[in-house]
């Protein structure tokens, strides 16, 4: 993935907001900037398009070492997803102006085999995937598979952080490498 500056990653845990603002944003730009070219014909099928709404929501994940995860999350004050338990993952997320949102990811073994302790092993501190909101994970999927030959990692929708269903698509990114695109679908609202 096209690398970020270090300093943008420190800056998360800053004691200024509008440091901590600033560096959030150059961080999403540039994980916007991995999909943008690759999702835009997405947009051009009409169901599909639907499936996400008119200004689809986006969130860039970041992955971080646990020491860094802790940093960042103290400087917030977040509070930590519920992420299913065969999930090597810790994560929060960080919301700020101008539709910011990062999805701040550790692993909870860092020398484990999961997915966020293999992106640090090869790659280090970084975005890891960028994630789109849309209305129907199996839908989506079925779309991406059956019009444009996209197949997704799992061979069904799965549980994520939170409630909400997830799929995964590795796709390839603006920069020549492989960018990993998260499906999510929000938990259905109790009556």
């Amino acid at each position: 993935m096209t690398q970020i500056k270090e300093e943008w990653i420190a800056e998360l845990s800053s004691p200024k907001e509008s440091v901590r603002a600033r560096a959030a944003g150059q961080i999403y730009a540039v994980g916007r900037s991995l999909v943008d070219q690759t999702v835009h014909s997405w947009w051009e099928h009409q169901e599909l398009a639907q499936l996400f709404g008119d200004d689809p929501e986006v969130t860039v994940g970041l992955a971080v070492r646990p020491e860094t995860f802790a940093r960042i999350r103290e400087a917030n004050g977040r509070q930590l997803a519920e992420v299913p338990a065969d999930q090597d993952a810790s994560e929060f997320e960080l919301h700020f102006d101008g539709r910011v949102a990062l999805d701040v990811l550790t692993s909870r073994e860092p020398e484990g085999q999961g997915a966020i302790a293999k992106f640090l092993s090869k790659h280090g501190e970084g975005p890891q995937q960028v994630e789109f909101r849309c209305s129907d994970v199996d839908r989506a999927t079925q779309i991406l598979r059956q019009q444009f030959g996209i197949l997704a990692i799992y061979p069904e929708t799965r549980p994520g952080a939170n409630g909400t269903r997830v799929n995964f698509f590795l796709m390839p990114a603006s920069d020549g490498k492989k960018v990993l695109i998260e499906l999510y679908e929000a938990p259905a609202v109790q009556p």
